[in-house]
C-alpha cells in the first residue's frame, strides 16, 4: 500500500539541493510524480528544530497538559484549543544562549 504523501524535514537549502536532484535523476514527469507525493518542511533557520519541539512540547505541558486528562477526547480538544491560541497569539522562542557563550562553554570540547 502506497501512502498518499511522505513529510520530510530538512533545512531549506537541503531540501532545495534534494528536489534538483529528482529533476537531475528523472524525467521531469516522473519527477514531478515522485515530488508530488513528499511535502517538505524546513527546520528554522537560526535555531536546532529538535530544541525549538522540545521547548513547544515542554511549554505545552506546563500550559496545557500537565494534569490528568481522563479520556482522549478532552486531550485532543485542550491540545487543539491551546494550538490554536499559541498560534494567534504569534508566540516565538527567544533564544537568549548567543554564539559566543556557546563557543565559551564547549571550546574544551572542540578539536
Amino acid at each position: 500500500m502506497d501512502a498518499e504523501k511522505s513529510n520530510l524535514t530538512y533545512p531549506l537549502e537541503t531540501a532545495k539541493r534534494q528536489i534538483k536532484s529528482f529533476y537531475e535523476t528523472f524525467s521531469e514527469d516522473e519527477a514531478n510524480r515522485i515530488l508530488s507525493k513528499i511535502e517538505f518542511h524546513y527546520t528554522p533557520k537560526h535555531s536546532s528544530w529538535l530544541n525549538a519541539a522540545e521547548i513547544e512540547i515542554n511549554i505545552m505541558d506546563v500550559e496545557c497538559t500537565g494534569r490528568r486528562i481522563g479520556d482522549i477526547e478532552t486531550l485532543k480538544r485542550e491540545v487543539a484549543g491551546w494550538t490554536e491560541l499559541r498560534n494567534e497569539q504569534k508566540k516565538k522562542i527567544h533564544w537568549t544562549f548567543t554564539r559566543e557563550q556557546a563557543d565559551k562553554k564547549m571550546s574544551k570540547r572542540y578539536v
